[in-house]
């Protein structure tokens, strides 16, 4: 038979009484880890193995040492804090493709840039990390805003004999990044349309400005800043303020940027802005390279 309730109090004195009614469940305390649930048995994931030690005098004193696992797991979260896109993760020096002399000079200049990094172990036995005082580019002998300029019916031609796309410029420096983080520099990978375009919707927050100096904060303080396709983006004066601010910090500080462009010279200060260029470019030494060569993207889609 159906109880009724004739309001409210009624409803909750019997939902109350059928409560009081079940007996109460005995709780489970928590197991135990199992070894096997951590990734390191050895120190438990803690990074540090600790023991105990008896000095001259007799009093027993406790000390630690670094796990042999720390070293991994530090370069597991330099690595993904480096923000490497997903196409690349399997780039490397030993996949890239020398086949063509340019090809050749690039693999070349990547590696003796990478010879410009070192750490060093002091006296202490601390390690210093040396950074190269240069910048290093890979850029276009003709670039894509001047492609653009041409009329349409020039632009075909001119791309075939001064191609600067899929040529392997991101390859080689995802390659050099993968390198420098395992040798235990922060390295940062951005790709300028994605990166610029959160910087500009982070000055439009409502927040103080609390995501775009997180995201400036990154940018600039990295070890080494991997800036693919820089000067992709669309130009504007709030862009070009940004880029200045970051390439001329990185300036002040002598912090390495590692940047492609499928711009030239020119055309990169007019996206970028004549300052920054000028300290992005005058920083590079002889490590500025102008390139340009066969598409590989397209040749392995069997378009060309």
């Amino acid at each position: 038979m159906t109880q009724r309730f004739t309001n409210i109090a009624e409803v909750l004195a019997d939902l109350q009484a059928k409560v009081q009614s079940k007996p109460l469940e005995k709780q489970k305390k928590p197991e135990k880890p199992g070894e096997d649930e951590y990734e390191c048995p050895i120190c438990k994931d803690t990074e540090f193995v600790y023991y105990k030690q008896k000095s001259t005098n007799g009093l027993l004193y406790e000390f630690s040492k670094p796990c042999e696992c720390r070293e991994r797991k530090a370069w597991k979260r330099r690595f993904k804090q480096s923000m490497i896109p997903d196409e690349f993760l399997n780039a490397n020096f030993e996949n890239y493709q020398r086949v063509t002399q340019s090809q050749k000079v690039m693999y070349q200049m990547t590696l003796d840039y990478l010879n410009e990094f070192s750490v060093v172990e002091e006296e202490d036995g601390t390690k210093k990390k040396v950074l190269s005082q240069a910048n290093f580019g890979l850029i276009a002998v003709f670039g894509e805003q001047r492609l653009k300029e041409l009329p349409v019916g020039e632009r075909a031609m001119v791309k075939q004999q001064h191609n600067n796309f899929g040529i392997g410029k991101t390859h080689l420096q995802i390659a050099l990044s993968k390198r420098l983080i395992k040798d235990g520099f922060n390295v940062l990978v951005v790709s300028d349309v994605t990166f610029m375009d959160e910087l500009i919707q982070a000055k439009m927050m409502n927040d103080e400005g609390e995501t775009l100096n997180r995201l400036l904060k990154s940018a600039i303080t990295a070890d080494v800043l991997i800036w693919d396709d820089i000067g992709k983006a669309k130009w504007s004066e709030a862009k070009e303020t940004l880029y200045y601010q970051i390439i001329n910090e990185r300036y002040r500080k002598q912090r390495p940027i590692v940047f492609n462009s499928n711009e030239d010279r020119g055309t990169l200060a007019d996206k970028i802005g004549f300052a920054a260029a000028s300290r992005l470019l005058g920083q590079c030494g002889d490590f500025l390279l102008e390139t340009e060569g066969e598409d590989w993207r397209l040749k392995k889609k069997g378009a060309v």
